[in-house]
């Protein structure tokens, strides 16, 4: 409707502060748990099944293969398929670890049967893989299944875990070609435009790559209409003021990666403290984003990560997170509906139960334990209606975020 045409976008500090953490591959997180599980490996090797389905990797790249209905209702096998460092709602489905990430990337078979998965969920949502570099184009079923995937929003949280598992088992270069597809087909061919401010707050931010981020801006800035709404990346304007005297709290060491600036800055005790910074005018807040757009090395990337640590930050990161949550929620599918409103809380980014991560469960059991179904079902409820989708990130525990 005419309001949400002109409605400008919000950018969600919680997903600049999730995408930031899977870049930079986790800063202070401690890799210990699960070490010798080797779960996920041991499924891309037809070993165990995936749970709590009972189902082998070769039994779902046979049978699942252009079963549209089951690829899209079933809300357990994308973990597995796609697994992340990051706990999903699945909590059968385990964490990756640097050790099995090193393994996989060595498992021809594994690797085989990775790449077949991607290429079974590019055709459900209407693209085809057509070489050995990502490259990627419309198959044939793309108008059926564009229309779909346009209308059936939870599927770009599994778009976001996609892309995340893409990069930690090897494929990054996969990552810039596919969400080069997507904005153009949202952007320039109006063939998926509901598409277009999961692509561009979190598609493009899981690519580590700064200068293959800042090309993807560039080529959605030409593209996006209204052209005042493009709120991701430098402003135009701003560039252009790149060469004078810096705003007030400029520092000579500006220029430089902001990831190690931020930290030499004697003016962000924001960062290392909530509380101090509650109060900060919303205008203070923009001159200092608005200067890091000036920073032709970085300011497009971490718009949020100067900022997430501001309690005033985080409100609105609470209002964003709920605001895309609503956003992202299939329409009739009370199963998944909690789970997908948690994109915007846990970091995909994706994840809901699709690609999600749920802070408060903890699993138990080794990959390779039964346990009743019926209790776990029980428990998962009961621990998604314990974090409803209303809790704001500052109330999450530390490591809250997962996609």
């Amino acid at each position: 409707d005419g309001t949400e045409l002109t409605a400008k976008p919000k950018r969600s500090f919680y997903a600049a502060r999730d995408l930031y953490k899977y870049r930079h591959q986790y800063p202070n997180f401690k890799d210990l748990r699960y070490q010798n599980d080797l779960c996920n490996l041991r499924f891309y090797k037809n070993k165990i099944p995936f749970k709590p389905d009972g189902v082998y990797i070769e039994e779902v790249l046979n049978k699942w293969k252009g079963d549209y209905e089951k690829l899209e209702h079933n809300h357990t096998y994308i973990q597995w398929l796609f697994p992340l460092r990051e706990q999903g709602l699945n909590f059968y489905a385990k964490e990756l670890t640097t050790y099995e990430i090193e393994e996989f990337k060595k498992t021809k078979e594994a690797i085989r049967r990775f790449l077949l998965a991607y290429k079974m969920m590019l055709e459900f949502f209407g693209i085809k893989l057509i070489d050995k570099t990502g490259n990627v184009a419309r198959a044939a079923n793309w108008q059926e299944r564009f229309q779909h995937l346009n209308e059936s929003q939870h599927n770009y949280l599994r778009i976001t875990r996609i892309l995340k598992s893409l990069g930690e088992l090897g494929y990054e270069s996969f990552k810039s070609p596919l969400v080069k597809f997507i904005l153009q087909e949202a952007l320039v061919e109006d063939t998926i435009p509901n598409i277009k401010q999961s692509a561009l707050e979190y598609f493009v931010y899981t690519i580590r790559d700064r200068r293959e981020r800042r090309k993807l801006l560039r080529f959605a800035q030409q593209h996006y209409t209204p052209p005042e709404h493009f709120i991701w990346g430098p402003p135009r304007k701003q560039k252009a003021e790149a060469n004078k005297p810096s705003k007030k709290p400029a520092s000579p060491g500006s220029t430089h990666n902001s990831y190690i600036s931020r930290h030499k800055k004697p003016k962000e005790p924001k960062n290392t403290g909530s509380g101090s910074s509650a109060g900060k005018p919303t205008e203070e807040r923009k001159a200092e984003l608005t200067k890091k757009g000036e920073d032709n090395e970085q300011g497009e990337e971490e718009l949020s990560c100067d900022a997430v640590g501001q309690n005033s930050s985080e409100q609105n990161s609470d209002a964003d997170s709920a605001q895309h949550s609503k956003a992202e929620e299939p329409p009739g599918s009370s199963p998944s509906r909690k789970e997908d409103a948690s994109h915007s809380k846990k970091d995909d980014g994706n994840l809901s139960n699709d690609s999600g991560n749920h802070p408060s469960i903890v699993e138990k059991d080794s990959c390779g334990t039964e346990e009743s179904s019926d209790n776990t079902a029980a428990e998962l409820q009961d621990q998604q209606d314990k974090a409803t989708p209303s809790e704001g990130t500052t109330t999450r525990p530390k490591d809250e975020l997962k996609s």
